[in-house]
């Protein structure tokens, strides 16, 4: 489309849109589904519609949060969280996670989830998700505006130390990305895409 056919605005102007596309053309997004604990062993559980995946070796994930949150908090006082899949049998129970709550309500139990213990982090992963990622703080980043004014929004990454996979995902030893039916955040008020396995297709990278 021509540039003077296009909807053109300067985010910091105002869109002009009944709501924001941002979010929603950067998007579906994967879920970071985050379980984190205090010093004194209170658990958090919440899920972060800016996240993704930034390095492989070492593996590095990270989410970013509006605000300061339970969740960065948490991380900040021990350095430690636990990503899990969100998934579309868990969709109702990750959502429930998004409640604006005190801190002193345990996330887990409000949403009817199972803590179980991770093995080399503190907090604890979601029984009931088939993936989950142990990982310790590797950076935790204010965002800034582009002439340096800060905001208050946090990108927390972390380096994965640990991985737990339902074996029942892999396929010769191949992990099947659509078989959990994993589902991710598509904008708007409350908009998301499951994956399915029909909704694939392959294409090898040039060489």
């Amino acid at each position: 489309m021509a540039d003077d056919r296009a909807h053109y605005y300067e985010p910091a102007r105002g869109h002009g849109l009944r709501h924001d596309p941002f979010n929603a053309i950067i998007g579906p997004r994967p879920i970071g589904w985050i379980a984190s604990e205090n010093r004194t062993g209170g658990r958090n559980l919440a899920p972060y519609s800016f996240f993704n995946a930034f390095n492989y070796v070492p593996p590095v994930i990270g989410f970013s949060s509006i605000g300061w949150k339970d969740t960065v908090a948490n991380i900040a006082e021990t350095g430690e969280f636990v990503w899990n899949l969100a998934t579309f049998a868990l969709r109702d129970a990750m959502n429930a996670t998004a409640s604006t709550v005190g801190p002193q309500v345990d996330e887990f139990s409000l949403a009817g989830l199972t803590p179980v213990p991770s093995r080399l982090v503190k907090p604890p992963r979601v029984l009931e998700s088939p993936v989950n990622f142990e990982c310790r703080l590797t950076q935790l980043i204010q965002l800034q505006r582009a002439d340096g004014e800060k905001v208050e929004s946090w990108l927390v990454l972390g380096e994965v130390v640990a991985v737990h996979i339902d074996p029942g995902l892999l396929l010769d030893g191949v992990y099947q990305t659509a078989q959990p039916h994993p589902i991710l955040r598509a904008g708007r008020m409350g908009d998301y895409v499951e994956i399915r396995p029909d909704a694939l297709f392959e294409m090898p990278r040039p060489t």
